[in-house]
Protein backbone atom coordinates (compact mmCIF):
# COMPACT_ATOMS: atom_id res chain seq x y z
CA UNK A 1 0.00 0.00 0.00
CA UNK A 2 1.58 3.24 -0.90
CA UNK A 3 1.85 6.30 1.81
CA UNK A 4 -0.98 8.64 0.39
CA UNK A 5 -3.32 5.58 1.08
CA UNK A 6 -1.93 4.68 4.32
CA UNK A 7 -2.16 8.31 5.62
CA UNK A 8 -5.29 9.07 3.51
CA UNK A 9 -3.54 12.13 1.75
CA UNK A 10 -5.23 13.24 -1.38
CA UNK A 11 -3.16 15.55 -2.74
CA UNK A 12 -0.34 14.75 -5.14
CA UNK A 13 2.82 14.89 -3.35
CA UNK A 14 6.11 15.80 -4.74
CA UNK A 15 8.41 12.54 -4.85
CA UNK A 16 11.24 14.20 -2.80
CA UNK A 17 8.31 14.21 -0.27
CA UNK A 18 7.12 11.02 -0.57
CA UNK A 19 10.18 9.92 -0.11
CA UNK A 20 10.89 11.71 3.54
CA UNK A 21 7.24 10.45 4.58
CA UNK A 22 7.78 6.77 4.07
CA UNK A 23 11.38 6.97 5.83
CA UNK A 24 9.63 8.80 8.58
CA UNK A 25 6.36 6.90 8.96
CA UNK A 26 8.71 3.24 8.46
CA UNK A 27 11.12 4.72 11.33
CA UNK A 28 7.77 5.23 13.30
CA UNK A 29 6.65 1.75 12.95
CA UNK A 30 9.98 0.06 13.62
CA UNK A 31 10.95 2.33 16.66
CA UNK A 32 7.46 1.21 17.85
CA UNK A 33 7.94 -2.53 17.26
CA UNK A 34 11.23 -2.56 18.93
CA UNK A 35 10.02 -0.68 21.89
CA UNK A 36 6.80 -3.03 22.20
CA UNK A 37 9.58 -6.25 22.35
CA UNK A 38 11.45 -4.13 24.94
CA UNK A 39 8.49 -2.92 27.46
CA UNK A 40 8.27 -6.11 29.26
CA UNK A 41 11.36 -5.71 30.49
CA UNK A 42 10.41 -2.05 30.92
CA UNK A 43 13.45 -0.69 28.92
CA UNK A 44 13.27 1.46 25.75
CA UNK A 45 14.97 1.62 22.62
CA UNK A 46 17.09 4.29 23.51
CA UNK A 47 18.10 2.56 26.28
CA UNK A 48 18.70 -0.96 25.11
CA UNK A 49 20.92 1.47 22.68
CA UNK A 50 23.13 2.67 26.14
CA UNK A 51 23.31 -0.67 27.01
CA UNK A 52 24.70 -2.15 23.82
CA UNK A 53 26.98 0.53 23.57
CA UNK A 54 28.66 0.15 26.89
CA UNK A 55 28.75 -3.48 26.56
CA UNK A 56 30.68 -2.52 23.66
CA UNK A 57 33.32 -0.48 25.95
CA UNK A 58 34.53 -4.31 27.59
CA UNK A 59 34.23 -2.68 31.03
CA UNK A 60 36.13 0.44 29.83
CA UNK A 61 34.40 3.61 31.05
CA UNK A 62 32.53 6.09 28.63
CA UNK A 63 32.13 9.82 29.82
CA UNK A 64 28.47 11.56 28.65
CA UNK A 65 29.46 13.42 25.73
CA UNK A 66 31.18 10.21 24.17
CA UNK A 67 27.61 8.51 24.75
CA UNK A 68 25.90 10.77 23.28
CA UNK A 69 28.52 10.39 19.76
CA UNK A 70 27.85 7.25 19.77
CA UNK A 71 23.91 6.94 20.25
CA UNK A 72 21.82 6.22 17.12
CA UNK A 73 19.07 9.18 18.24
CA UNK A 74 21.03 12.44 19.39
CA UNK A 75 19.54 13.29 22.15
CA UNK A 76 19.73 16.32 25.18
CA UNK A 77 18.30 13.84 27.53
CA UNK A 78 21.35 11.57 27.79
CA UNK A 79 21.55 12.09 31.27
CA UNK A 80 18.17 11.13 32.72
CA UNK A 81 18.36 8.31 30.01
CA UNK A 82 21.16 7.26 32.36
CA UNK A 83 20.21 8.27 35.54
CA UNK A 84 17.16 5.66 34.81
CA UNK A 85 19.56 2.52 33.86
CA UNK A 86 21.41 3.79 37.44
CA UNK A 87 18.28 3.54 39.24
CA UNK A 88 17.55 -0.01 37.42
CA UNK A 89 21.50 -1.26 38.18
CA UNK A 90 22.24 -1.66 34.86
CA UNK A 91 24.32 1.30 34.64
CA UNK A 92 26.91 2.51 37.10
CA UNK A 93 28.19 6.10 37.34
CA UNK A 94 31.65 7.22 39.24
CA UNK A 95 33.37 10.60 38.95
CA UNK A 96 36.33 10.26 36.57
CA UNK A 97 39.59 10.21 38.51
CA UNK A 98 41.51 12.48 36.35
CA UNK A 99 38.94 15.40 35.83
CA UNK A 100 36.48 15.35 38.71
CA UNK A 101 34.18 17.32 36.34
CA UNK A 102 32.94 14.37 33.88
CA UNK A 103 31.49 11.53 35.13
CA UNK A 104 32.35 7.68 34.11
CA UNK A 105 29.62 5.14 32.83
CA UNK A 106 29.77 1.42 32.63
CA UNK A 107 27.37 -1.63 32.69
CA UNK A 108 26.77 -3.78 35.44
CA UNK A 109 26.45 -7.36 35.64
CA UNK A 110 22.90 -6.69 35.82
CA UNK A 111 22.76 -4.75 32.69
CA UNK A 112 25.11 -7.68 30.77
CA UNK A 113 22.40 -10.47 32.02
CA UNK A 114 19.87 -8.18 30.75
CA UNK A 115 21.28 -8.03 27.37
CA UNK A 116 21.87 -11.40 27.37
CA UNK A 117 18.49 -12.13 27.43
CA UNK A 118 16.88 -9.35 25.18
CA UNK A 119 19.33 -9.79 22.12
CA UNK A 120 18.31 -12.94 20.97
CA UNK A 121 14.89 -11.42 21.05
CA UNK A 122 15.49 -8.17 18.94
CA UNK A 123 17.60 -10.34 16.56
CA UNK A 124 14.71 -12.07 15.75
CA UNK A 125 12.24 -8.82 15.70
CA UNK A 126 14.67 -7.26 13.60
CA UNK A 127 14.94 -10.12 11.26
CA UNK A 128 10.46 -9.88 11.10
CA UNK A 129 10.85 -6.21 9.98
CA UNK A 130 13.14 -6.91 7.15
CA UNK A 131 11.65 -10.52 6.73
CA UNK A 132 10.03 -9.65 3.32
CA UNK A 133 13.02 -8.45 1.99
CA UNK A 134 15.84 -10.63 -0.02
CA UNK A 135 19.05 -10.12 1.32
CA UNK A 136 20.31 -8.29 -2.27
CA UNK A 137 16.94 -5.95 -0.95
CA UNK A 138 18.41 -5.51 1.94
CA UNK A 139 21.63 -4.98 0.86
CA UNK A 140 20.29 -2.11 -1.99
CA UNK A 141 18.47 -0.46 1.14
CA UNK A 142 21.49 0.17 3.67
CA UNK A 143 23.04 1.37 0.69
CA UNK A 144 20.18 3.75 -0.55
CA UNK A 145 20.11 4.87 3.50
CA UNK A 146 23.73 5.40 3.34
CA UNK A 147 23.42 7.64 0.14
CA UNK A 148 20.93 9.99 2.14
CA UNK A 149 22.48 10.01 5.07
CA UNK A 150 25.24 11.74 3.55
CA UNK A 151 23.11 14.51 2.44
CA UNK A 152 21.05 14.53 5.66
CA UNK A 153 24.05 14.70 7.82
Amino acid sequence: MNIESILKISSDLSLSKKAVINVLFTYGLINKTLNDVLKPFDITIQQFNVLRILRGQHEKPISLETMQDLMINKMSNTTRLIDKLVKKNYVKKNINKTNRRKIDITITHEGLKLLDIIDAIIDITEKKIIGSLTDEETQELIRLLGKVRLIAN
